[in-house]
């Protein structure tokens, strides 16, 4: 991928929220010191893993937030957006480790954002029982009390597609079930979850809360009406229904049916009023009808009896993971979310964006962010109300089912010696927000 332009990225409105983004089990380590999780579980089975690794000791950032947050320092960033893990809430002294955190980042002039689930679910739940998403508002009101004088920002969940799909219905992450349609319950009952948590939130003085939603267009593999039923089917599963919900406060038409309980009652809770709607953005799909055959994708075995088949997008470059690079994807979707739903939209944070570069001088990292920029900065100039932008990752770190095959971070680490070593794109961001003002 050729490096940026050399122009002048757009100038972006003033009160622009600019940050980055981690999560607590692909950096925090210290997993003697918390509640195993359902990624403990999976990971500790062999073969789940590319490289057989764990995040045992991951970033160990549990013991090192302070360079970490140095480091954010340094960078300049307006904000951080990390996850708060329930297993170690759950665990003695564990919520202390937050407040360690929160107070680091207080002082070093940087917003905390916590996200109250990234994936990592106490291994003792399970998210098919409609009860985890009371317990999670359980948990959501104690670490809300205890870190609510400092905290105003909050993300309820990250990604309950992903968790949803590549969980619980395809089996490649955590906790590894191959339910196929039989997993959306476990959709449901995470967006129960979600409404319950902006409820105890508010009750807790919350007034800026959202949710971290994963989105991508969905382009038909061709014009053939079988093509086009295939992707419609699919943008509902990914992006609809996850979406619409918290949105309208319904289900895509005949999802609601699918789903369990007081499915009409539930959507009131789902539906609570969110301060803005985080997108995490990393590409489009490119869906045909069903091929007859189980296919791979981006390394997801596809089971053959779905009823679409993801298909390569050619002509693009790709980032190491393999992913296509396509920066007007993000103008495309947020302009496409603002005509589907009008004044209903929220304001939009891009609580996610970024790419997986192996190197120290990370030329198409830079690239890439510098694109994605462009195309943010389009979606702003068509009137999008884009509020924030959130760059994944500040550190390499556990890539899930991938171990540490993949770098995502501005800040590369030496596994073995937890060294931390700014990246070019590191330096690159930091220019760029000193440019900001």
């Amino acid at each position: 991928m050729a490096t940026d332009t050399g122009d002048p990225i757009p100038r972006f409105p003033d009160g622009f929220l600019w940050g980055v983004s981690t999560s607590a089990h692909q950096i925090e380590g210290a997993a003697e010191q918390r509640e195993p999780s359902v990624w403990d579980v999976f990971t500790a089975e062999p073969g789940r893993v590319k490289d057989g690794s764990t995040a045992a000791v991951a970033c160990d950032h549990y013991h090192r937030y302070r360079e970490d947050v140095a480091l954010l320092a340094g960078l300049g960033v307006d904000a951080y957006r990390f996850s708060v893990s329930w297993p170690r809430v759950n665990s003695p002294g564990g919520l202390d480790f937050y407040d360690r955190l929160v107070d680091e980042l207080c002082a070093a002039g940087v917003r905390p954002v916590p996200t109250l689930f990234h994936w990592d679910l106490p291994a003792t739940l399970d998210w098919l029982e409609r009860d985890t998403a009371a317990r999670f508002a359980e948990y959501v009101s104690v670490v809300a009390e205890r870190l609510g004088d400092r905290v105003s920002k909050w993300i309820t969940l990250n990604e309950p597609a992903e968790h949803t799909l590549l969980g619980h219905a395809l089996g490649a992450h955590a906790p590894g079930a191959q339910l196929l349609f039989d997993a959306l319950p476990v959709a449901h009952h995470q967006l129960l979850a979600h409404g319950l948590a902006v409820q105890a939130l508010r009750a807790a003085g919350a007034t800026d809360v959202g949710i971290a939603n994963s989105h991508g267009p969905t382009w038909p593999a061709s014009a053939d009406p079988a093509d086009v039923e295939a992707a419609g089917f699919y943008d509902v599963l990914l992006n609809r229904l996850f979406a619409e919900p918290v949105i309208l406060g319904a289900y895509p038409e005949g999802m609601g049916e699918l789903m369990p309980g007081d499915v009409q009652q539930d959507l009131k809770v789902i539906a609570e009023p969110v301060d803005w709607y985080g997108v995490n953005y990393y590409a489009p799909t490119r869906v045909g009808a069903p091929q007859g055959t189980a296919t791979e994708y981006g390394g997801l075995r596809m089971p053959a009896e779905l009823p679409f088949s993801v298909r390569e997008i050619a002509g693009r470059p790709v980032t190491d993971f393999g992913w296509p690079i396509v920066p007007e994807g993000l103008t495309e979707l947020l302009c496409g979310f603002r005509e589907r739903y009008g004044d209903r939209l929220p304001p939009i944070v891009i609580t996610e964006n970024g790419c997986s570069y192996d190197g120290v001088d990370d030329q198409d990292r830079i690239a890439y962010l510098d694109a994605h920029l462009r195309a943010l900065h389009s979606a702003l100039e068509a009137g999008v109300d884009v509020r924030g932008y959130f760059v994944w990752s500040l550190l390499d770190n556990f890539e899930w089912a991938e171990g540490y095959a993949r770098r995502f971070g501005l800040v590369h680490v030496d596994y073995a010696s937890q060294k931390r070593t700014p990246k070019a794109s590191y330096h690159w961001f930091r220019d760029l927000l000193r440019t900001r003002g």
